[in-house]
């Protein structure tokens, strides 16, 4: 049996999967607020608890923000800030008393899709989230790709490539940056460049309704928005050329990015033909915690 545990800002998600990836548990809590100390506790006791119904243990695996550095063996980059600076993986081995497998919840996306999501048989597979920010995880032949400095798939602090008038005003990203790719794609970024341009305070969701509904600004907006996307990923295909592009987070819950963006992406590729796929994740927001189960392929 596989534990994946998501350790999210607001929630902790805990899944038990048998061994051909179907479901046998599955619970989701609050995060212990600004507590790393009770955030180790909860999930020592979430997968106790599972344990117990099930009347069998597993092996466990964490997605987590940020990542672990490969100097310090420390959580970095992580956006809840009660990781920071922890040693995360020898706390909760020895809460747990057992071995423990981590990777960022990006990277677990990634490795979820791939494994029996959205890219089962293809090589390669680049793993996007678009939600509160942007991030995304590489799979290759089975293994994420981490990288030397442990950043693999941090294409949301690149700039937005071949950068337009039409873009509008740059915006300052956290990471000390102006023209991220996550000021534009991320859900805050465009609902914030929206609400700017035009004096308001809509939402995501009335944002794409409107454009649905025939509402010109909104409908300028949105295709502007998958110009965007299309020359974000048209980037990563360039330099990585995947089978499979999955996307994931709220903003990949707009269907008529799966065809626009394809339509637009052609003109930035350095090629005659484009085979990549561009499918929504198969599981979701599970997949990341589905993902962090996967970290132990060998059951």
């Amino acid at each position: 049996m596989r534990i994946g545990i998501d350790l999210g800002g607001t929630k902790i998600e805990l899944v038990a999967l048998d061994a051909d990836g179907s479901e046998l548990y599955k619970k989701r809590i609050k995060t212990p607020q600004s507590s790393y100390s009770k955030t180790i506790d909860a999930i020592g006791h979430l997968v106790v608890s599972c344990e117990r119904e099930l009347g069998r243990s597993g092996s466990v695996g964490v997605g987590h923000p940020g990542v672990i550095s490969p100097v310090t063996g420390l959580v970095k980059n992580a956006n809840s800030v009660c990781l920071i600076g922890k040693a995360l993986q020898s706390d909760l081995e020895f809460n747990l008393q057992r071995p423990v497998r981590l990777a960022n919840d990006a990277n677990c996306f990634a490795l979820s899709e791939y494994n029996d999501g959205a890219g089962v048989n293809v090589k390669s597979l680049f793993g996007v989230i678009l939600g509160t920010g942007v991030g995304a995880g590489i799979v290759v032949n089975g293994a994420i790709i981490t990288g030397c400095n442990a950043i693999g798939g941090e294409w949301g602090h690149n700039p937005l490539p071949w950068l337009k008038h039409s873009d509008g005003e740059l915006m300052a990203c956290y990471c000390g940056q102006f023209n991220c790719i996550e000021t534009f794609l991320s859900g805050p970024g465009f609902t914030a460049r929206f609400n700017a341009e035009n004096q308001c305070d809509f939402d995501s969701k009335r944002i794409v309704d409107q454009a649905a509904m025939g509402d010109q600004v909104s409908k300028n907006a949105f295709e502007r928005y998958c110009d965007q996307v299309a020359r974000s990923v048209a980037s990563i295909i360039n330099v990585l050329d995947p089978e499979i592009i999955v996307l994931g987070g709220g903003m990949s819950n707009i269907s008529p990015l799966y065809e626009r963006v394809p339509a637009l992406w052609g003109q930035y590729i350095f090629s005659d033909t484009v085979h990549t796929l561009l499918k929504p994740a198969k599981y979701g927001d599970s997949s990341g915690v589905r993902g962090a189960a996967w970290l132990w392929p060998e059951g």
